[in-house]
């Protein structure tokens, strides 16, 4: 059961941290993000005009929150939560 605990905990973790990456990249006037084998490019622009471009696994929804300008991608079983 703390093995499950421990490695919940790290894939949380990691699935924070992916997004920090992109959302750190310069502004520009596109995001150029390539997606590779068995992945897809999302696309999301906030109401501010900012453009983000991040890239998920073909079967993860591409998920955006306005109110906080954060974007990631969900879970194939909960989704965007």
């Amino acid at each position: 059961m703390r093995m499950m605990k421990i490695g919940l905990a790290v894939a949380f973790a990691l699935s924070m941290s992916a997004p920090v990456m992109a959302q750190s990249a310069p502004k520009s006037k596109a995001p150029v993000v390539k997606a590779g084998k068995g992945e897809k490019v999302c696309r999301h622009t906030f109401p501010s005009g900012e453009k983000r471009a991040w890239v998920c696994k073909k079967e993860e929804p591409c998920c955006a929150w306005d109110l906080i300008n954060y974007v990631k991608c969900g879970s194939t079983i909960t989704k965007c939560l």
